[in-house]
């Protein structure tokens, strides 16, 4: 996939299909619009065109706004959008002034006159340009004044729940992460740096991997215990992660830490990406350390179980 960080770095496509989105999540109902997107690539002899904007609109618009959280950082959405399929991925820089074009604006100097596009496949319910004014009645009418075609992808369902990013969001913030896993056709991810922490669990057997998350905007689920995959240098391991606060020893700020199953090497300064597969307790006050440890050798006997039984595909990214 070629990857374009602007419209002016994009060379003009013969028979260019195009799909325009945020694409947070490269979830199901995203990847029904990018088959589509290849089906008729394929049949013109085209090439497809994702384009998407970076940062995310809202904290352009809404700088004040800090509630937003994201599924994807750029480089995973980059890697989804590859494994997909995708011939070309193209990045618009969204400033105040990009926000400000209008639909007519932004169908005739970048979709048409940048891109090429021939025809343009677009998800329910989409909207674009200044206030979003643009929507699929628009560009039926400018359609046949620029020489594309539009085809619009009705909602798509799984257990006749429409599939939104939003959706998604609100089931890991509950730690809900089997809806979240099936509405994103994959295993929720997070990576960061591995980073020294005050080696407590080391001492009464659960070493664990301290993981930083570089981007702020990527959503972090509930609060909990987690059964987990984990990658380390290529290579995928079984464990279990606690995101939280560890009341047991009054800890005062948000951590997540990962207990890699049959893994002694040291990996400081390592980026290790870690798969969600369950939820299996929320994060819990005992009594004592003695009374925390016996709990979390019931919790890896139980991650143990539960994830030799999964069945679940882990995304490369």
């Amino acid at each position: 996939m070629k990857v374009f960080k602007s419209i002016q770095s994009f060379s003009k496509i013969p028979n260019a299909v195009v799909t325009i989105g945020t694409f947070d999540g490269v979830h199901s109902g995203h990847k029904k619009i990018i088959a589509r997107l290849r089906e008729i690539a394929s049949s013109i002899n085209g090439e497809t065109v994702v384009v998407s904007f970076y940062p995310h609109p809202r904290l352009v618009l809404f700088p004040d706004d800090n509630d937003l959280k994201l599924l994807n950082t750029e480089e995973e959405k980059t890697s989804l959008l590859a494994a997909s399929g995708i011939d070309n991925f193209n990045i618009i820089d969204f400033t105040k002034d990009f926000s400000r074009m209008s639909s007519l604006e932004f169908v005739r100097d970048i979709l048409v006159n940048g891109i090429g596009a021939k025809k343009l496949v677009i998800g329910y319910d989409h909207h674009f340009g200044r206030n979003r004014e643009g929507s699929l009645e628009n560009l039926r009418e400018l359609a046949p004044l620029y020489g594309f075609e539009v085809e619009e992808i009705p909602a798509q369902d799984i257990n006749k729940i429409a599939i939104s990013s939003t959706k998604i969001r609100n089931a890991l913030l509950l730690g809900d992460i089997v809806s979240a896993n099936n509405f994103l056709g994959y295993n929720y991810s997070l990576s960061g740096t591995v980073v020294k922490g005050n080696q407590l669990g080391e001492t009464i057997g659960f070493p664990t991997a301290n993981i930083v998350v570089k981007s702020r905007y990527k959503l972090i689920p509930a609060n909990g215990v987690y059964g987990v995959k984990v990658k380390v240098t290529d290579v995928i391991y079984d464990g279990m992660l606690n995101i939280g606060f560890r009341p047991t020893i009054n800890g005062q700020s948000l951590t997540i830490e990962a207990n890699i199953f049959a893994f002694n090497d040291t990996i400081y300064d390592k980026t290790i990406t870690v798969y969600f597969v369950d939820k299996i307790r929320p994060e819990i006050k005992f009594p004592n350390i003695e009374a925390l440890k016996e709990q979390l050798v019931k919790d890896k006997e139980y991650c143990r179980t539960m994830l030799s039984k999964s069945q679940n595909e882990y995304v490369g990214i």
